[in-house]
């Protein structure tokens, strides 16, 4: 029996990131036949990022972009808090990557035992990072800084996988005093898919009426 060899020394490049998205079905696009979304929407993407772990390699991918994003920006961590449930496995790789503590955030404390929001071990009043998987309104992910800051951690900084690039989330983050970091931006997406001739010109037209309109964006279509 032949042992796969791995290459955990992988580097982040947005288009491998795009490319493993599009071909798991992590990032579907579908200008034609809408999603409906949680909240009733109809959207002409969706996203879940829970795909991309199953491939070790995308997995380190993500890890390594994560960790890029730390060098390029002079950011120290003490630890790593991922998001439940989402953004638990993202955070993991980094984490380890970067050999330091990790925890996860809940939405809410638990309603039983030690009624824990924040699990796992964190450096008392250290730096902190967020991991999520998915921004869009970006009020999980504030939800779980909010929480490590009233435990006393220091929190400035959110990574996630993904980003709708929706205005509510850039002010919700502006008004908490938190830099979100992304290593995939829906204005990227749809770039990689205009250079790679993915779809029609009218079919792209409607993917960028989408990103500069989301909400009216069905009613306009």
């Amino acid at each position: 029996m032949t042992t796969k060899k791995h290459d955990s020394g992988t580097l982040y490049k947005v288009e491998h990131l795009i490319e493993a998205s599009l071909k798991v079905g992590a990032i579907k696009l579908d200008p034609d036949h809408p999603f409906t979304w949680a909240s009733g929407a109809k959207m002409p993407i969706y996203n879940d990022n829970r795909l991309l772990l199953g491939d070790f390699e995308t997995r380190m991918l993500v890890g390594r972009g994560f960790q890029q994003i730390l060098q390029n920006n002079n950011i120290h961590a003490d630890g790593i808090a991922g998001t439940a449930t989402a953004g638990i496995a993202p955070a993991v790789t980094l984490a380890n990557l970067i050999q330091t503590p990790l925890a996860y955030v809940r939405p809410e404390p638990k309603a039983h035992g030690m009624q824990n929001q924040i699990e796992g071990s964190l450096p008392s009043h250290s730096r902190i990072v967020v991991v999520e998987d998915l921004i869009s309104t970006g009020g999980s992910a504030l939800k779980a800084v909010q929480a490590l800051r009233d435990a006393g951690f220091s929190v400035d900084h959110c990574l996630c996988i993904f980003s709708y690039g929706f205005q509510r989330a850039v002010e919700s983050f502006k008004k908490m005093d938190c830099q979100l970091h992304t290593l995939l931006t829906f204005p990227q997406l749809l770039e990689h898919c205009k250079t790679m001739g993915r779809f029609t010109p009218n079919q792209l037209q409607l993917l960028s009426d989408w990103g500069e309109n989301p909400f009216e964006w069905a009613h306009n279509k």
